[in-house]
């Protein structure tokens, strides 16, 4: 879209966007949670209640977001988490994400649960790339993966550890949302509503696959049948696996020779047992409100992990970020970098490749901006002072106050 930039000022215009493009039940999918919604709404929440503290009359003009990463350096301090449901958005979607993500100079993760073959991603995607592992009910099919995922290059392999069960999405059970999608009267009548998707995305795949797009990033014995996924699909092979343990973790260690990171880390006391295990890094993630509706929030225990772990971890957060601004405060409150999931997947949803791009570059001018008026011209710059939760600033203005009257 030649004028992407001028329809799309934040993120919720590309989410806009993508909700006019894509079909209701795929669209829920991408941006609805699980049960009542309540984690969904109070990442928001969280994060709009925390207030930056700027310093004035700092020269920030020449100020770089950039920072290193697993000894790589990048552009900005936010990478494109793992979305599985980005092939079902554009034709291709998986290749459109890296490719934006390469240009922009952060890192991509493919999802597991991905439409496109990883060694197509990732030759034509370029850039740094990652790969996310779900396990599914057979733990050595998932092996299969890792061993793929390593063979075609992948820097980092990111395990996804917080879905022993699947995901109680009401609204996709309502809608009869499932992957790949089944074809019933209502999905048509959603289809032919939605023209530009359906002729767009779904014939493209129908033609190129002479079908509906498969998993080719899962090994799925053979024999297997019923290998979709979706809310109410409790009985197929992509379900997930809740015998894993600790030790598991540890086997996955040894069979990965690159960098590795667990997804879906809260408690402090599990990233203590992360490290212990030979992880490099944690996702400080609640899944972005699709799991357990009632768990804590990312931002509320971020502070609380990165003192548990001090530097034995590289800390990534994600759920709810969809502004610069929130970019640096999970940064001063202990994070190394942000991952965005939804705001890339409105993008891709929205106008493929140019929608991931114009989402990145939303986040760029925002975070370059916010760095300035915070008065902070790096990002080590940034700390745990640059921000104020909810009830501290009395606090600050006690304190101020009894150091002036002590003068």
């Amino acid at each position: 879209m030649r004028d992407l930039a001028k329809q799309a000022l934040n993120i919720e215009d590309l989410r806009l966007m993508a909700k006019r493009r894509l079909t209701k039940a795929l669209f829920d999918f991408c941006d609805r949670g699980s049960e009542e919604e309540i984690m969904l709404r109070d990442n928001r929440a969280v994060l709009d209640a925390i207030k930056l503290l700027p310093r004035q009359l700092v020269d920030t003009s020449d100020r770089d977001p950039g920072i290193t990463l697993f000894g790589k350096r990048h552009k900005l301090p936010i990478l494109i988490g793992p979305t599985g449901i980005s092939g079902w958005t554009w034709y291709r979607a998986e290749i459109a994400m890296a490719r934006a993500a390469a240009a922009a100079g952060v890192p991509f993760t493919l999802a597991s649960s991905s439409n496109t073959p990883m060694e197509r991603v990732k030759t034509e995607g370029g850039g740094t790339q990652w790969f996310h592992l779900y396990v599914w009910r057979d733990v050595e099919a998932a092996m299969v993966s890792v061993d793929r995922a390593r063979d075609a290059g992948f820097e980092a392999l990111v395990v996804t550890v917080d879905s022993p069960t699947y995901n109680n999405r009401e609204i996709d059970i309502r809608n009869g949302a499932t992957l790949p999608p089944r074809v019933t009267l209502k999905s048509a009548v959603d289809s032919l509503r939605h023209p530009r998707w359906l002729f767009g995305t779904m014939l493209p795949y129908m033609i190129a696959e002479r079908g509906m797009p498969g998993w080719p990033n899962i090994h799925i014995p053979e024999g297997t049948t019923n290998a979709g996924y979706g809310s109410g699909q409790i009985d197929s092979f992509m379900t997930r696996n809740a015998s894993l343990t600790w030790d598991w973790l540890k086997r996955v260690r040894d069979r990965w020779p690159g960098t590795m990171l667990v997804k879906g880390i809260l408690h402090p006391d599990d990233a203590v047992l992360a490290a212990d295990c030979g992880a490099d890094g944690i996702f400080v993630s609640n899944h972005a409100g699709n799991v357990l509706d009632a768990a804590a929030l990312s931002m509320d225990m971020l502070p609380h992990v990165r003192a548990a772990v001090g530097d034995r971890l590289t800390i990534i957060v994600d759920s709810g970020f969809r502004r610069g601004s929130d970019v640096l405060k999970g940064l001063a409150l202990g994070a190394d970098a942000v991952a965005v999931g939804r705001a890339s997947l409105y993008g891709v949803g929205a106008a493929g490749e140019a929608g991931v791009a114009r989402a990145l570059a939303i986040f760029d001018a925002e975070i370059r901006r916010t760095m300035g008026n915070l008065g902070v011209r790096r990002i080590d710059e940034i700390t745990r002072e640059h921000v104020l939760l909810p009830g501290e600033a009395p606090v600050w203005g006690q304190a101020a106050a009894s150091r002036i009257a002590a003068q």
